[in-house]
C-alpha cells in the first residue's frame, strides 16, 4: 500500500478528538502524512498526527466567513495536493467538497471520503432544499459517501448524493470495553460520591446545549416528572451556547436541586451506570453516541422518534420512542419505567445486546478498508 498525504477535517478539533483518534492512529501507524484542519481552540492537541491547520468554521451555514474559508481551503488543496481528504461534521464538510469543486477540471484532485453524521433534513421538510441543494452540488466530488442510518442511506439513494460509491456503516464505533454495567456495590458507592442514594431516580442527557438538542423542552417535561416522582434527578452532561440559559429556565421552574448541570465530562462511563434511565429530546441525529453508550451500561432509553434514535432503539424492547415534543408520550414512557424495575432491567439487558453490533472492533477494519480503497 502506497503512503499517502490526508487531510482529515471536520468542523471543531473536539469532534476529532473525540470520536475520530482510533482512526488517526491508525492511518498514521500505516506510515500516511496526516493533517487536521478545524476549528480550534488554544489547548487543542490532537495526537497522531504530523500537522494541524486552522479553520474557523461559523455554525451558520451560509456565512461570509464561511464563504472566504472556501478559497482558504482552495489554496491549502493546491499548496499541499493530499491525496486523500476524509470529512466528517455537514459545515466542514460542504465548505471543503465547494473548495474541491473549484478543482473540478484538476485531473488530480484528491479523492474525498464524507461521513455523513446525520443529514439536517428529512423527506417531509419544507426547508429540506436549503441543504439539499448544497448536498447535491457537493455529491459531483464527493467519491466515497458513508452513512449510517436508514433515513439518511433511503435520501442518499434517491437524490444520488455520491459520485462513485455509497456504504451503509454501523456508525464510527465506541470502546464497548469501556462502557458497561457495575456492580450493586459499585453503583450504590458511586452515587454516594455524587450525593445521590438508591431510592433517587436518576435520568440522564449527554448532549451539548444547542438548539437541536432541544433542552427547553426536556426541563419542562421534566418539572412535571419531578411533581409525580418524588425523588427523580435529571443530569444534564455537557456545555454550549444555551447552557446559561437552561440553567436560568431550571431555577425559574423551582428545579435548581433536581437538574443537575455537570458541564463537559469527560468519564461518562462512570455516569451512565449509576443512572435508571437515558432520555434524548434531540430533534435531529445521526447514530447518536450517547444513547449507544448509555444502552451498553444497561440502560432503557426515551427518546425522540427521529433518524438514528429508531435505528437503536427498539419500541417497547430497549426504550420508548416518543414524537417529538409531545409531553405526554414522554411522561407516560417515563413513569412506566420508573414504575417497572423488571422492565427497567429487561429493556436494558436487550440494550446490551443490541449495542454489540456497534463497537469499535467490529467497525474499524470496515472504515479502515474503505478509506483505503484505491
Amino acid at each position: 500500500m502506497r503512503l499517502r498525504k490526508i487531510l482529515f477535517c471536520a468542523s471543531t478539533a473536539s469532534h476529532i478528538r473525540n470520536f475520530h483518534l482510533p482512526y488517526l492512529q491508525l492511518l498514521k501507524e500505516q506510515g500516511n502524512d496526516i493533517w487536521v484542519a478545524a476549528n480550534l481552540n488554544m489547548n487543542d492537541d490532537i495526537p497522531f498526527i504530523d500537522n494541524i491547520v486552522n479553520m474557523p468554521f461559523e455554525k451558520k451555514l451560509f456565512s461570509i466567513k464561511n464563504f472566504s474559508l472556501i478559497f482558504s481551503v482552495y489554496y491549502l488543496l493546491k499548496r499541499e495536493r493530499f491525496d486523500l481528504i476524509i470529512l466528517h461534521t455537514t459545515l466542514a464538510s460542504i465548505v471543503v467538497r465547494l473548495a474541491v469543486l473549484l478543482r473540478f477540471f484538476d485531473k488530480k484532485r484528491p479523492k474525498v471520503c464524507y461521513t455523513c453524521h446525520g443529514y439536517l433534513f428529512n423527506e417531509k421538510d419544507k426547508f429540506k432544499w436549503a441543504f439539499l441543494v448544497p448536498e447535491k452540488l457537493c455529491a459531483q466530488v464527493t467519491d466515497v459517501l458513508m452513512v449510517m442510518n436508514r433515513e439518511d442511506h433511503k435520501i442518499a439513494i434517491k437524490h444520488h448524493l455520491y459520485l462513485k460509491k455509497l456504504h451503509y456503516i454501523n456508525g464510527m464505533g465506541f470502546d464497548t470495553s469501556k462502557f458497561f454495567q457495575f456492580s450493586a456495590e459499585k453503583q450504590t458507592m458511586k452515587r454516594q460520591e455524587m450525593m445521590f442514594n438508591n431510592e433517587d431516580f436518576l435520568l440522564i442527557y449527554a448532549a451539548e446545549f444547542s438548539k437541536r438538542k432541544n433542552h427547553f423542552f426536556l426541563i419542562n417535561l421534566f418539572a412535571q416528572i419531578s411533581a409525580e416522582i418524588a425523588h427523580a434527578h435529571l443530569l444534564l452532561a455537557g456545555n454550549g451556547s444555551l447552557m446559561e440559559e437552561c440553567k436560568s429556565l431550571a431555577n425559574e421552574l423551582g428545579l435548581q436541586d433536581r437538574v443537575h448541570f455537570l458541564g463537559y465530562t469527560r468519564d461518562m462511563e462512570n455516569l451512565y451506570p449509576i443512572c435508571d434511565m437515558a432520555i434524548t429530546t434531540s430533534l435531529s441525529e445521526g447514530l447518536p453516541f450517547n444513547v449507544m453508550e448509555a444502552m451498553a451500561c444497561g440502560l432503557p432509553i426515551v427518546a425522540s422518534r427521529i433518524k438514528g434514535h429508531t435505528d437503536l432503539v427498539d419500541d417497547g424492547e430497549t426504550g420508548y420512542l416518543c414524537e417529538i415534543n409531545n409531553q405526554n408520550e414522554f411522561q407516560s414512557a417515563i413513569i412506566k419505567i420508573h414504575k417497572n424495575r423488571s422492565l427497567r432491567v429487561e429493556m436494558g439487558v436487550a440494550g446490551i445486546e443490541k449495542v454489540k453490533f456497534h463497537s469499535i472492533d467490529k467497525i474499524k477494519p470496515t472504515i479502515l478498508a474503505i478509506y483505503n480503497e484505491e
